[in-house]
């Protein structure tokens, strides 16, 4: 293989490993704006159970009419923004799982390009290896054409 073959595949292996960082930057930044989301969603249910249960006690002991308005007005306003958070958390969940499938394809294309290195080194080194040996039985050859023993000029 050809130095500027090995050096375009090097190239090409560089962008393909910046790339894959920049998938798993995203990756990481998905991670913590999911977990952000649901960590939300936890908090806000948590705060409605909180809160029914503190309501629970004190309209055991006496409320009013305008109370019990302003408490169902609350909760449902409550459970509206633990919907949308939800809806927010899932969305969140759903980027996750495409950032992880972008990183997961820009692994795989740099494994192709390191494949890709490794084999043609391979063959560049086979190719050297089978004219070494070309060279080698030629000389052989010519040597025994001659008549004489390539061995005995060592001996002597």
């Amino acid at each position: 293989m050809s130095s500027s073959n090995l050096q375009a595949l090097t190239v090409l292996l560089e962008r393909a490993e910046a790339e894959r960082d920049e998938a798993l930057r995203h990756l990481q930044e998905a991670q913590a704006r999911a977990s952000s989301a649901r960590n939300q969603h936890d908090q806000l249910s948590q705060y409605r159970s909180d809160y029914q249960s503190r309501w629970a006690h004190e309209f055991s002991q006496r409320t009013t009419v305008q109370l019990l308005g302003c408490y169902q007005n609350f909760g449902q306003r409550l459970d509206q923004a633990i919907g949308q958070q939800a809806g927010i958390a899932d969305f969140a969940d759903q980027r996750l799982t495409a950032a992880r499938d972008v990183l997961r394809e820009r692994e795989l294309r740099v494994a192709s390009v390191r494949k890709l290195i490794e084999r043609r080194r391979a063959e560049t080194l086979r190719t050297q290896m089978r004219q070494e040996q070309r060279a080698t039985d030629e000389q052989a050859a010519r040597a025994a054409s001659r008549g004489g023993n390539p061995m005995s000029r060592l001996v002597a």
